[in-house]
């Protein structure tokens, strides 16, 4: 079986942390650029075979925006980390654990933007339930720019358990929840903590929603109601990062 990763980025985040999965990466035969050429430089320094392509061959393997490069590997391998591994997870992360919950992200483009935000914000895992919603595939690893193999990613069986268990391991719980009374710049964000937000239009649901320690919104001063998930994720996120410092 053999998968493909693509964009300049996410490949080179690939050849940096899995060269070994990699069997050759493909690039558009008419595009000099300068991030295409260190790409290519990274890519022979690590042995991978190096294959030019039209641009309608490319865009016959996938129908994402590829800028030019696209790495055909074995198959990757999934998530190390299992549910089982949060305990240690949590251990590693030290005094302060940095959580971030998805409870039903279904679209992989917010998934892959979520899983950007919290590498970037410093977050030590992203928990998401394994049942209806997203996981890892070549376009969440596009749009993640690396995030998503750089990050642990763990899928629940029960996610209002799983929650349950890192309160009782003294991590506080913050639901994103329009409906909440205090904001985000109105709430006392830092120790041990994790941010839940929900799935698109529907937000959390109604059992993730009571098992939280606290509700919390964003502000909205227009006339639109709420935000995209992957940008009141990375609004949150980075709220929490400002009062951590």
């Amino acid at each position: 079986m053999s998968e493909i990763v693509f964009g300049i980025h996410a490949v080179e985040v690939l050849i940096k942390r899995n060269s070994e999965s990699i069997r050759r990466v493909l690039v558009q035969n008419n595009r000099r650029d300068q991030r295409l050429h260190k790409l290519i430089k990274l890519a022979q320094s690590n042995n991978i075979k190096i294959v030019q392509k039209s641009r309608e061959d490319l865009d016959e393997l996938t129908e994402q925006r590829h800028q030019g490069v696209i790495a055909e590997c074995g198959e990757l391998k999934k998530s190390s980390y299992h549910e089982k591994h949060i305990p240690e997870l949590l251990d590693a992360a030290g005094s302060e654990p940095f959580i971030l919950i998805l409870d039903g992200v279904t679209d992989p483009h917010n998934l892959g933007a979520c899983l950007r935000s919290a590498d970037a914000a410093g977050v030590n895992m992203v928990i998401a339930p394994k049942d209806n919603a997203a996981t890892i595939t070549d376009v969440v690893r596009k749009v993640a720019c690396g995030a998503a193999e750089a990050i642990p990613f763990i899928t629940v069986t029960n996610l209002a358990r799983s929650i349950k268990q890192l309160q009782d391991r003294g991590i506080w719980i913050y639901g994103a929840a329009g409906e909440a009374e205090h904001d985000i710049y109105q709430t006392k964000l830092n120790g041990p903590i994790a941010i839940v937000m929900g799935a698109e239009g529907d937000g959390m649901r109604r059992l993730t929603k009571e098992t939280c320690d606290h509700l919390i919104k964003i502000p909205m001063a227009g006339e639109v109601s709420s935000l995209n998930v992957s940008v009141a994720t990375g609004v949150t996120l980075f709220e929490v990062v400002r009062q951590r410092r």
